[in-house]
């Protein structure tokens, strides 16, 4: 064995390596900024699907582009709007 002393990483180094697996593996990460409505609605599918911030977001985003494709958008929107979410 030798006598060098390991050195404990920072947090900003363990956050470093954390996202460059994250990237190595295919992900993204997207960052924003929710309204006061959509933080409402994010909390509520949260609570019901026990999903973290990651798995909400990248099905929220495949469940809006399968809405897209099925020429949906307007529909859903118009929803949202009525129901002032």
């Amino acid at each position: 064995m030798s006598d060098e002393k390991v050195s404990a990483l920072s947090n900003a180094e363990k956050q470093r390596r954390y996202r460059e697996r994250q990237k190595g593996s295919g992900k993204k990460e997207l960052r924003g900024y929710l309204t006061p409505e959509a933080l409402q609605c994010y909390q509520e599918i949260a609570e019901k699907t026990q999903w973290n911030d990651s798995t909400l977001l990248s099905n929220a985003i495949r469940l809006m582009y399968a809405a897209h494709k099925l020429g949906q958008i307007g529909i859903l929107n118009s929803w949202l709007n009525e129901h002032k979410r």
